[in-house]
């Protein structure tokens, strides 16, 4: 009874205190009438409201997320800076060294390639050039190439050969290549000279070839030349066994390199070459050699480049002579991007060769004296820039003070019973007081559209001598202009216009071979413009024909006195590229 009792008051004591608690929490709303008629019991509940859960301040996040779909602005980029043909505008930036694609684009890939053709005045022409890709750090191959020409005029014959192998190698810190190759090219001595009576004094045109055995290499680095501490180099050798039909030959080693190196804002570095150079013929033998050194230190920044350096520079030889010469550039952007004004001091030894005047003048007598041209100073100035992909330009300035300036005159001499007015020697002027040459160069490149290409040159050059009367041989005007048509992408067209000023030569009159005047005259050698064109239609991707017409205006003019070039000549033939 007792038990049953004390289990009945804990009950009712449990349910008393859960009204008051009920009653309590909601004591704080407004009171509502309760109908007598409706009893209370704990297990009816009123809704005064929905539920809300409330969080605190603490975990509140106090940013709205925007759910709108807004794009951040985008730049509308632009590439018309970037120009899409070499011009040679000395910006003093180094050469990208560029790795080969992978082997992945072979199959788009057209630069081996084989052509022949043939045309009037006995041309014919065959040209090869094979080339491996497929490695994507290794590039070798070789090329070959073959054209002679035969004129009207007696012994009027040309034929030039050029065979050759080459390779590059990129590894992770250098690359290098190299050309080993063979050049050979024959002519005649056919220049056109006449006595009083009309009648030609060189009757049986002598023969005449250079063989040139070639051989360059180099070695350089792949350092960021931008970097910060960064050290680029290079090394390159380079030698030649130059030899002609008769007796003169020439020996020629040279090696030359540099190194750079970034320190903070600037740039320290030098320049370095030496070459040996060897000449025999029939009397003399010439033993000439330079050797050279030219430290700089560079500042660069974003719009300026100066330098400054000095140029050491070693004769030796048969004869010695020590020569230290300035060394002053500067390029500052006007206009960046458009226009840069350039200005400069310097001075040099341009070392003369027996392959080089060859080169030039390929109608030399023998015995010919090679000498050393010192430009005691240079002193140029400019503008150049480009307006996008579309031009780009350069003009310069220059007065320059030279020491043995090379001149070509027809020889003086009488040799094995006869006069041979139709060879060349090499005379030199500015020993007794410098011989002075002002300059102005312009080019430009002009992109008009996909289409088309033109780009042009201009030399205009004035020659102050104090040895000779005048410059002899030296044209006072040149142009050069190229124009490219992309018609479609099977056919296209080239075209080139050259014109040359008048120059000047020595000329006697003659009796017979053996009889000449005492003193020799200046004669006119009339300025002359060549138009040459071609064009090229591709009849499959690999398969194509071609046809160049050249000296389209005819004239037989002349470079040298007593050589008529070759008239108007056509040549057409088919490649193939593979």
């Amino acid at each position: 009874m007792k038990k049953l009792h004390n289990t009945t008051v804990k009950k009712y004591t449990l349910a008393t205190l859960l009204l008051g608690a009920g009653m309590h929490s909601f004591a704080q709303e407004t009171p509502k009438k309760v109908d007598p008629a409706t009893p209370v019991t704990i297990d009816s509940f009123d809704v005064v409201r929905d539920y809300k859960p409330i969080l605190a301040d603490a975990v509140k996040i106090r940013r709205s997320p925007d759910m709108t779909n807004k794009r951040e602005y985008q730049p509308k980029l632009s590439y018309n800076n970037i120009s899409d043909k070499k011009l040679d505008i000395n910006t003093g930036l180094r050469e990208l060294n560029v790795k080969e694609l992978p082997f992945s684009q072979l199959a788009d890939q057209t630069s081996n390639y084989v052509k022949f053709g043939v045309g009037n005045y006995n041309t014919i022409l065959g040209e090869a050039y094979l080339a491996v890709d497929k490695f994507e750090n290794t590039r070798f191959g070789l090329f070959a190439k073959h054209l002679n020409q035969k004129g009207s005029i007696e012994g009027q014959k040309f034929a030039t050969q050029d065979v050759g192998i080459f390779g590059r190698r990129v590894y992770e810190p250098f690359t290098v290549n190299g050309t080993l190759g063979y050049n050979r090219y024959s002519t005649n001595f056919y220049g056109q000279v006449f006595d009083n009576s009309s009648n030609l004094i060189n009757t049986t045109p002598e023969a005449q070839a250079f063989n040139d055995i070639y051989f360059n290499g180099e070695l350089t680095s792949n350092a960021d030349v931008d970097k910060a501490g960064a050290v680029s180099y290079s090394a390159k050798a380079d030698a030649y066994l130059f030899k002609d039909k008769y007796d003169a030959k020439e020996n020629s080693f040279a090696i030359s390199g540099y190194v750079n190196k970034k320190v903070n804002t600037f740039n320290v570095g030098a320049n370095l070459s030496a070459s040996f150079n060897s000449v025999e013929d029939v009397k003399v033998a010439t033993k000439n050699h330079v050797a050279s050194i030219n430290p700089y230190i560079k500042f660069k920044g974003d719009n300026y480049n100066v330098t400054l350096g000095a140029n050491l520079v070693s004769e030796f030889g048969d004869t010695s002579r020590f020569n230290v010469f300035p060394t002053v550039e500067a390029d500052f952007a006007v206009v960046p991007q458009y226009v840069y004004l350039f200005a400069g001091a310097n001075g040099g030894v341009k070392q003369g060769s027996l392959r080089g005047f060859a080169k030039e003048n390929p109608y030399l007598n023998s015995n010919i004296d090679v000498r050393n041209t010192l430009e005691k100073l240079n002193v140029y100035a400019g503008l150049k820039g480009n307006a996008g992909a579309n031009f780009g330009y350069k003009v310069k300035a220059f007065y320059k003070q030279i020491e043995g300036l090379p001149l070509y005159v027809n020889s003086r001499e009488e040799l094995g019973g006869g006069f041979v007015p139709y060879k060349f020697d090499v005379i030199y002027d500015g020993y007794s007081s410098k011989a002075t040459h002002f300059g102005i160069e312009g080019e430009m490149n002009v992109r008009v559209s996909q289409l088309v290409n033109l780009s042009g040159k201009l030399n205009i050059d004035d020659y102050k001598v104090k040895d000779n009367e005048e410059a002899w041989s030296l044209p006072k005007f040149r142009f050069l202009a190229n124009a490219r048509f992309n018609i479609s992408d099977k056919f296209f067209v080239d075209a080139e216009l050259s014109t040359q000023g008048q120059t000047s030569a020595l000329a006697y009159t003659y009796t017979s071979a053996t009889v000449r005047s005492e003193n020799p005259s200046k004669v006119t050698i009339p300025s002359f413009a060549d138009f040459n064109a071609g064009a090229e239609y591709r009849i499959k991707k690999q398969l194509g024909v071609f046809v160049k017409a050249n000296n389209i205006f005819g004239k037989e003019y002349e470079r040298y006195q007593y050589y008529p070039r070759l008239g108007f000549n056509i040549i057409g033939g088919i490649n193939f590229s593979f």
